[in-house]
């Protein structure tokens, strides 16, 4: 059945008025970890099912919490045309590997995201049931609520394993684990209004995600990114900017210009698109310089935060800024009493720093491992228009780096050398001793065949034309700063 015209996170309003929402554009999913793991649907029919649907009130609700929605982006929505690359059901696929890519009006195919987010959880449900079993039960014998019972059923059923024993709904639990977490941050910050609820993504369905927030709001926490969750729980729809929006202009002061001259509220710069010290603090504080008064706030994501939290610290002493501070990525309550003693250090007012809280609330309190942040899901904005893009981030190595263009995947052919799969682009022919993965055949001949693999040879690969659009895109990105 569609999906209600809300059921998104808040920063997708917000990024659709500042951006282009009839722009074509392409966006792919994959799994950062994890292994080898086992896609159990059709994913252009489960794409279909989910697009959405604008309800009686809907526009009128937006409009009244800051996200009034022109006729582009009404438009977008109502179009519901999208165009699907994915891995045939039951395919076998790897970390970092394309497991589909969509292409559609941009506003339509980015509000996408955090329900595919969530089907993480029946990938790794069905890769459980396949690959060890024995560990089945432990994984899916509590559930948090009726749908996440279904979803586990249905996925079970479609890779022919039996569940493992009954499966216990325990709703009043998880909601009492989940307030139980919440209040303890609250403990540490002080007041429920410096927190935000951010973990839509980290759900394994809507339905899980209304009852954490309910264990939210009863400790006073009020804010929370998912805006079908805000309308029925009562709460605030809030965010800004994600790294789409910066990929989309190709530079920071770019994007953080186009966010504050489209929109009259104020912003929250995220920082690490390209890089967070040599590029996204120093936009967004020179911009921020332009509107003193208007609370603008930095956004922190991938990379060593305290050293960068520090750098930011200098930077808007010398500028005679007090900007707001987002914290989020990851953080519990250890990394909380750690940014708050730095916070006390650096002079930093308990108004001025505020924390964006998800799996740590949602998915760490629901008592199964089967979580966001075991394989890492993530759904990536590759090509804008006619242009290619891609994330770099602050991680080591590989890290958060995305993969631009159209992708497709290449399978290596039975009897081949190289990489298990290389990533290659929409209409590229397929590489000597690959093929590409677009049939399959039982579910039992794809895993045995990939156990088969060699550990060494698990290893993402790009083709040379994908490759080439990396090294162009990393040169435009920091050529200019390796020139100063």
């Amino acid at each position: 059945m569609p999906s209600p015209l809300l059921a998104t996170d808040g920063y997708k309003f917000s990024m659709a008025e500042a951006g282009w929402p009839l722009r074509k554009e392409t966006f792919y999913a994959s799994h950062r970890k994890g292994g080898l793991q086992v896609l159990p649907f059709d994913v252009e029919n489960e794409l279909r099912a989910a697009l959405p649907v604008a309800g009686e009130g809907d526009w009128e609700w937006l409009a009244s919490h800051d996200y009034e929605m022109g006729g582009a982006f009404r438009a977008a929505i109502a179009d519901g045309r999208i165009t699907v690359r994915a891995l045939p059901k039951f395919s076998v696929f790897h970390d970092r590997e394309p497991i589909f890519s969509v292409t559609g009006c941009s506003a339509l195919v980015s509000w996408l995201e955090p329900l595919v987010l969530t089907w993480n959880y029946r990938i790794q449900v069905a890769t459980l049931a396949l690959f060890r079993p024995e560990s089945l039960m432990e994984a899916v014998g509590v559930v948090t609520c009726e749908q996440q019972r279904a979803l586990v059923l249905q996925t079970l059923d479609a890779v022919g394993v039996a569940a493992p024993g009954p499966i216990r709904v325990e709703a009043d639990a998880y909601v009492e684990r989940v307030r139980a977490q919440a209040a303890a941050l609250v403990a540490v910050v002080g007041d429920p209004a410096r927190i935000f609820e951010v973990g839509l993504r980290a759900a394994s369905c809507l339905e899980q995600h209304l009852l954490a927030l309910e264990g939210c709001k009863a400790t006073g926490i009020t804010r929370t990114s998912n805006v079908y969750g805000a309308k029925v729980k009562g709460l605030v729809p809030v965010g800004t900017m994600g790294h789409e929006h910066i990929q989309r202009y190709g530079s920071d002061e770019a994007a953080f210009r186009a966010m504050v001259e489209r929109r009259h509220q104020r912003s929250s710069f995220l920082l690490d698109t390209f890089d967070t010290i040599a590029s996204g603090l120093p936009a967004a504080f020179e911009i921020m310089a332009e509107r003193k008064g208007a609370r603008d706030s930095i956004r922190y994501d991938s990379g060593d935060k305290e050293v960068q939290y520090r750098h930011a610290a200098k930077l808007a002493k010398n500028y005679g800024l007090r900007p707001v501070q987002i914290l989020e990525d990851g953080f519990d309550e250890k990394q909380t009493r750690r940014f708050e003693e730095l916070r006390v250090e650096l002079g930093v007012h308990a108004d001025e720093q505020v924390y964006g809280y998800g799996g740590y609330l949602v998915a760490q309190t629901s008592g199964s491992p089967l979580t966001r942040d075991r394989v890492s899901a993530v759904y990536k904005l590759c090509q804008s228009g006619k242009s290619s893009t891609m994330k770099f981030g602050n991680e080591a190595g590989a890290g958060k780096q995305s993969v631009p263009g159209r992708p497709v995947l290449f399978r290596r052919s039975a009897g081949a050398s190289g990489p298990f799969g290389l990533v290659g682009q929409e209409g590229e022919v397929a590489p000597a001793g690959y093929h590409l993965l677009e049939t399959t055949g039982a579910v039992a001949a794809n895993v045995a065949a990939a156990r088969q693999v060699e550990a060494a040879d698990l290893r993402l690969g790009l083709t040379a034309q994908t490759q080439a659009l990396v090294d162009v895109l990393k040169t435009s990105a920091f050529g200019s700063k390796e020139r100063a």
